[in-house]
């Protein structure tokens, strides 16, 4: 399983229910084999340009394990999906985990150095 990262534009109207639309996505996910490590709401935004005569939309950003082939396969079905205004499905870069992750390690020792120069 490969990480990704999912943000998709929902349709402004569905935003004081936006349930069915993102149950809609989860069961997506879901019965293509994926698994859903994190889900934000981001809000409604002002778009850069208007996409389908709508200026606004409502952001929902996920971060996904999905198998080899599911990426396609949700491609298809978001792109006819009518709550769907866009959506933007990309592998998460395994460089930028590896960097952020020895950054989070360094961290707590360079803390730690500082609190005992201070001491000093």
């Amino acid at each position: 399983m490969k990480n990704y990262e999912l943000t998709v534009l929902i349709h402004p109207d569905l935003e004081m229910n936006l349930e069915p639309a993102t149950t809609k996505i989860k069961s997506l996910i879901e019965e293509n084999g994926g698994k859903i490590s994190k889900e934000t709401n981001e809000g409604k935004k002002k778009l850069a340009y208007s996409i389908s005569g709508q200026d606004f939309a409502v952001y929902y950003f996920y971060e996904l394990e999905l198998p080899a082939s599911a990426p396609a396969k949700i491609s298809s079905v978001l792109n006819i999906t009518d709550e769907v205004i866009r959506y933007l499905l990309v592998a998460e870069d395994e460089r930028k985990i590896k960097a952020e992750a020895k950054k989070a390690e360094r961290q707590p020792k360079e803390d730690e150095e500082k609190e005992n120069a201070e001491e000093e």
